[in-house]
């Protein structure tokens, strides 16, 4: 079992890179298939949370299988980049509160009509922390109270 102080470190270096990127790549299946798109992220925590029009593919996708893998936070400087994946469960977002509190950041990112806009909340079952300097990964599971 990890210790706290290297479950901490773990943590806070997940954080960072959460902290520092907006964008990242979000996988969905369709057929027994993965297809990958990039995206834009907020998160809240280690909760992420992007938009997407309700009507696109990758709803009809993510509506057969909520479940999805994003790798969040390349930097493009070459070998040992440190980056995320992500293995997570998605659902909509139907609270008015929160909502509204994310949609002005989506909204100046939304192409499209506003009333076709929904908010996906993406919960981590796992994180993996990667190419730390050439450490091997370091991963992090969440139960469902995080």
């Amino acid at each position: 079992m990890k210790g706290w102080d290297e479950m901490t470190s773990v943590r806070d270096e997940i954080l960072e890179v959460l902290n520092r990127e907006k964008i990242g790549t979000m996988a969905t299946v369709e057929n027994g298939k993965p297809y990958s798109r990039y995206m834009t992220f907020q998160h809240e925590d280690f909760v992420l949370y992007t938009v997407t029009n309700k009507h696109s593919e990758k709803m009809e996708e993510l509506r057969k299988n909520p479940y999805t893998h994003i790798l969040y936070g390349y930097e493009n400087e070459g070998f040992g980049d440190t980056y995320v994946e992500i293995e997570g469960q998605l659902t909509e977002v139907h609270e008015e509160g929160l909502k509204n509190k994310l949609a002005e950041f989506f909204t100046s990112i939304f192409v499209g009509n506003q009333d076709e806009m929904v908010t996906l909340k993406i919960e981590p079952i796992r994180m993996r922390l990667m190419n730390k300097k050439g450490q091997p990964p370091k991963e992090l599971e969440f139960s469902n109270d995080h």
